[in-house]
This record gives structure tokens, sequence and C-alpha cells, in this order.
């Protein structure tokens, strides 16, 4: 192990031992070098380390501090690991049951001000489905949009955060481009309209059902491999 891993290790051991907490600014360099017995090069490494993993920012003249530690910002590179799997049956089948639970979770928990916004990126799905030629990217957005309202809707932070990162704007591009059967696109806004429904009832078990049958459509509907017949 490296010395800048010694300075990776031993600022996150003192966030979890609370003597750093979210948003306080780092000791001055040559303390918190001496605190971990490492040398000033070695803990600029660390630093610039984990600042790439989402945990410490550097802010210029005034030092670095501990991040908001926020899920969406520490599972960031999930995403990452998202577009090199988008292939994967494995892949999509991790996405699905997380998704799944998202909307039966919020289904439970969502407030009035999410199911708006739910509604909203079904109104700009419609208007979208209208225009010709087809603008993918703009059915992409509203799509992500959905999806993302309906994890934060969770109540869950952390699962949030892994839905909006396995389904980011890579793989939902793919996805509504590959769309090979004709009227694929409504149907999977038809489909959108029901797993709203089924939220706004506050029933979790249709909610879930509405969205795993939604996600598997998708895929059966989009062009290449998907593993999803294997199941």
């Amino acid at each position: 192990m490296s010395r800048s891993d010694d300075v990776v290790d031993g600022v996150k051991q003192m966030i979890l031992d609370g003597r750093l907490q979210a948003g306080q600014r780092l000791p001055a360099e040559k303390e918190l070098a001496v605190t971990l017995g490492v040398s000033r090069g070695s803990l600029r490494e660390g630093v610039h380390a984990l600042g790439t993993l989402g945990i410490l920012e550097s802010r210029h003249g005034d030092g670095t501090y501990v991040t908001t530690l926020d899920p969406a910002l520490l599972l960031a590179p999930v995403g990452f690991v998202a577009e090199l799997q988008h292939a994967a049956s494995a892949f999509h089948s991790v996405r699905r049951l997380l998704e799944t639970e998202a909307a039966g979770l919020a289904a439970l928990h969502i407030d009035d001000a999410s199911l708006t916004r739910l509604r909203a990126a079904l109104d700009e799905t419609a208007r979208a489905l209208v225009e010709l030629p087809l603008d993918h990217d703009r059915l992409v957005d509203a799509d992500l949009a959905f999806h993302a309202e309906v994890a934060r809707a969770s109540g869950n932070p952390v699962l949030a955060a892994l839905v909006v990162g396995l389904a980011g704007r890579g793989s939902r591009t793919r996805l509504w481009r590959g769309l090979s059967d004709e009227g694929a696109e409504d149907r999977a806004f038809v489909e959108h309209e029901a797993i709203l429904a089924a939220v706004a009832a506050r029933d979790p078990d249709r909610a879930r059902l509405r969205m795993a049958t939604h996600l598997l459509e998708l895929e059966a509907s989009a062009t290449g491999v998907w593993a999803w017949r294997s199941l």
C-alpha cells in the first residue's frame, strides 16, 4: 500500500469516527500530515484521490473541505460501471430490481410535489412524441426525469443514487434509440402513465408490477442482445 493510500484510508476513518464532519474544513496541511504520519507530498496525492472520490473538495484560497457526502455524489462512479456493462444481462437485472423496489417505496412515500414533477415529465414525453421527426434527446430527458423522480420519491437517497447511476443518460439514450417495434415509444408512455397511476394510488404492489413490466417491455422492444428472455 502506498503512502497516499494511507491518506485515503486515514481521512475516511476520521470521517467514520466523527473527527471530520460533512462540510468541515480539514486541518492545516502540516498538522494533518503529522496526524496521518505521511509526507506532505503523499498527503497532497491522497487528498487529490479523495477529491476524485467525491469525499473532499478544494476551495481556491480557502483550503480543503469534506463534501456534503451526499450518496448521489459518492455513488457517481457507479455510472461509469453501468456504461461499461450496458449490454450485460446482469446489469439489467440489477437495474430492474432497484427500480422496481424504488417504485414500490415511492407509492408509500411520495408527496404532492413529487407527483407534480412526475406528471410534468409525462407531459413533456407526450409533447416529444408528437414531434416530427422524433426527437430522441427530448424523449431521453423526459424519461430520465421520470425515473429519477420515482427513485427520489422512494425516500431512500442511497437507492435513488444507485438508480440514477445505473440508468444514466448513456444507457437511456441507447435504449430509446434502439426501439425497433412500431409504436414502442407510445407504449412506453402508456406504461409510464400506469406507473404514475399506481404510485399516486399509494399501491406499492401494483407500482412494483408496473415498473417491472415497463422495463421488461422496453428492453424487449430495443435492438441488440437483451438477456431478459432467459429469465
